[in-house]
């Protein structure tokens, strides 16, 4: 009878560990199906209107910096491409544009689910440690008991070789843009700023200046996202570049 309850037991055992492998791989395969094709949104996180402008008068310096550690990665003949589309004739000296566009690519690579999700904030906002590169570890946990630890083994193995082969990427690549625009005949703007420069740990100089200016200024920062199951670098480069092209240029 003993024998008996103890065969029923493991039994029981094998056939809950089972199921949970079973479970494991199901949501393996749940995964990848829900994101078998590559899904791409870019946004900007402020709207910038301006001011409808004479044809005559459409003229801008396009400026397109890229500090992220992807030098390749490079929008800056696309992006004055896309405005010369739109009938601006794009000049080389800013003192005879209507327009100034600066954008600097931030941050172009992998990141995790929830900092692809997070809010990015305005530009200048700091990325922060959730945008280095993410990883992943998995680890398997020790069973005991003869054959459920037989079992055990193997339920964990199933679970890492699902996992391992089904992974939920995310790449990003985000943009800080300034767009200055010339005002009219007559019309001033007055701007002023403070930085503060930091010296060592114990002290510091801040820096304050004010001018009158024929600009109006504008700034917000651009991210775009892939997302794909078991997503690669190279396919995800030419949809994110796309993306920032055509928000960045969308403004005008």
């Amino acid at each position: 009878m003993k024998r008996y309850a103890k065969t029923i037991f493991v039994a029981a055992s094998l056939a809950a560990m089972g199921s949970t492998s079973l479970l494991s791989g199901c949501a393996a395969t749940q995964l990848a199906i829900e994101k078998r094709d590559l899904d791409v949104q870019t946004k900007l996180s402020d709207t910038i209107f301006l001011d409808p402008m004479a044809e005559s008068k459409k003229t801008i310096f396009v400026q397109v910096r890229n500090t992220s550690d992807k030098p390749d990665f490079d929008i800056a003949a696309d992006v004055t491409s896309a405005i010369a589309a739109k009938g601006y004739h794009v000049v080389t000296d800013p003192e005879k544009a209507q327009y100034i566009l600066q954008a600097n690519i931030l941050q172009v690579g992998k990141v995790s689910e929830s900092a692809a999700h997070m809010a990015f904030g305005g530009y200048g906002a700091p990325l922060g440690s959730a945008f280095l590169a993410a990883g992943a570890a998995v680890g398997m946990g020790a069973r005991s008991g003869g054959a459920i630890l037989g079992a055990g083994l193997a339920g964990g193995l199933i679970e890492m070789v699902a996992n391992s082969a089904v992974k939920d990427v995310y790449f990003t690549a985000i943009t800080d843009v300034q767009i200055r625009e010339r005002q009219r005949s007559g019309t001033k703007s007055h701007e002023s700023s403070m930085h503060n420069l930091h010296q060592g740990n114990s002290g510091g100089t801040t820096v304050t200046y004010a001018e009158d200016t024929d600009y109006r200024t504008y700034q917000t920062r651009v991210m775009s996202v892939a997302n794909k199951v078991n997503l690669d670098f190279n396919d995800a480069v030419t949809p994110l570049r796309s993306g920032l092209v055509r928000v960045i240029s969308g403004v005008f």
